[in-house]
């Protein structure tokens, strides 16, 4: 069997990001609710919000390092199986990236340190300050990235000759049609993403009666944000679906499930795409939602994709399926979200184990509603590397084979593998860990000079988490 050197380059660049993508998305929310906690701890001198940011604060540790390692690599892709597209793109990917790392990374990296090891050694308005800066940070870097991004979904600003792109607008090119509403739901799916992390580990605490005053303050702090975070996260999701049927109305077909260009469509609630014979086998609908969410009409017209030739179609099933996981999911947060509000009265949202069992189950639905979004896009766009102006076939390294790719694929499947483990392993134990006691305060004093980021822990790997109590 020949190995297909684009396919493989595709799936192994899906797999570094898709891996990736889930540390950012939760280091963005954390770093904002650190900064709060920071804040709350300055304005009122409540030794929970302290104890709070501190136990906070050594999660973002870990996961931000994570995140490092595991996005070093994606840079490094475009130059090893991407050669075309970078050579073709670099007048604008390359400023971008570069941007990125000028305004965003060095500006997190520089006060990191200072709020993962200033606690006690610096005032503490500069150590508020630390914190602010680096949930400023994460926006910074957000916006580049999704600029670039974006960008590749609906370029604009460009001029595209002799397999080059040439800038005409840098304003057009950054503010591409996409880059707002991309924006907006990554921003919105990041902070949801750590409120529900938040709540399902208070929850978790609540159940086993630990630091019950504090973790009662973030649950409850969480689940308000929730409440108003993942409805409005539906509203920008159907502003952004609009804009997709205006610029990529192919991709808005594929995730409909809708070959044939028609009016009073309903919406699929499940589907048996066969992209051979260009039909669905099976179909269950709604009658007439599809057209109504999309053209605010019920019998609007909405484009199938027959609009365009099979070779242009991406892969249907999977853009399809993707996208119904990521809403299944959203709604389901909705409803957990106005749970809580329910059961606010009386307190019992502190005391309903039912309630508390299923916040520590959603804390992972995030993550998964965000790569089922990642993958919706990103499939979506198929064949296109840069929408209607360059291929995948186009953009891929000339000199690159299919056994060279598979090589590198498996290589990362097994060195992140091993990062993951790790990572999540320690991760738990932090988590499990919880709170510092006071005497804990005491040795996080003694420290002289941590030697990485992870000393912000000040969770040995031969503690017993289950002397603090879990």
């Amino acid at each position: 069997m020949e190995l297909d050197p684009v396919l493989l380059s595709r799936l192994q660049f899906a797999f570094v990001v898709s891996f990736h993508a889930i540390f950012p998305v939760f280091t963005i929310g954390l770093a904002s609710y650190l900064a709060v906690l920071h804040g709350l701890f300055y304005k009122t001198r409540n030794p929970a919000w302290d104890r709070l940011a501190q136990l906070w604060t050594r999660v973002f540790a870990v996961a931000f390092g994570m995140g490092v390692v595991s996005g070093i690599v994606m840079s490094f892709q475009f130059g090893t199986n991407w050669s075309n597209f970078s050579q073709a793109s670099a007048n604008f990917i390359g400023p971008l990236l570069s941007y990125e790392v000028v305004t965003a990374f060095f500006l997190e990296a520089a006060f990191l340190g200072v709020l993962l090891f200033g606690r006690g050694r610096v005032p503490q308005g500069v150590h508020l300050f630390a914190a602010i800066m680096v949930a400023l940070g994460t926006f910074i870097s957000t916006f580049w990235i999704l600029a670039a991004n974006s960008w590749m979904h609906t370029p604009a600003g460009v001029d595209f000759t002799d397999g080059v792109f040439r800038i005409t607008s840098w304003t057009e090119a950054i503010f591409n049609p996409s880059f707002p509403f991309r924006l907006a739901h990554m921003a919105l799916a990041s902070f949801i993403t750590g409120g529900f992390v938040v709540a399902g580990v208070s929850a978790w605490y609540l159940l086993i009666g630990r630091d019950v005053e504090a973790n009662r303050k973030a649950l409850s702090m969480c689940l308000w944000l929730l409440l108003v975070l993942t409805p409005t996260q539906a509203l920008v999701g159907d502003f952004h679906g609009l804009n997709t049927l205006e610029h990529q109305p192919v991709k808005l077909s594929a995730m409909e499930g809708h070959w044939e260009t028609r009016s009073a469509v309903p919406f699929l609630v499940f589907a048996v795409p066969d992209q051979e014979a260009q039909e669905n086998r099976f179909e269950i609908g709604i009658p007439y939602a599809a057209s109504l969410i999309l053209t605010h009409d019920p019998n609007g017209v909405v484009p199938g994709l027959n609009e365009v030739p099979p070779e242009e179609h991406p892969p249907v099933a999977i853009v399809f399926w993707a996208f119904r996981v990521m809403v299944g999911l959203g709604l389901l947060m909705i409803a957990v979200s106005l749970a809580g509000l329910y059961l606010r009265r009386g307190g019992r949202v502190y005391h309903s184990r039912p309630y508390l069992q299923t916040l520590r189950l959603m804390s992972v639905t995030p993550f998964v509603a965000v790569l089922a979004g990642w993958i919706t896009t990103e499939s979506g766009r198929a064949p296109w590397l840069v929408y209607g102006m360059m291929t995948h076939a186009e953009g891929v390294t000339p000199s690159l084979t299919g056994g060279m790719a598979l090589f590198t694929l498996i290589g990362y499947m097994a060195v992140y593998g091993v990062i993951f483990y790790a990572g999540t392993y320690y991760l738990t134990r932090v988590i499990r860990y919880g709170m510092q006691d006071k005497e804990d305060d005491q040795v996080i004093d003694d420290f002289e000079t941590p030697k990485r980021p992870w000393s912000a822990t000040h969770t040995p790997f031969d503690a017993d988490p289950t002397e603090k109590g879990a």
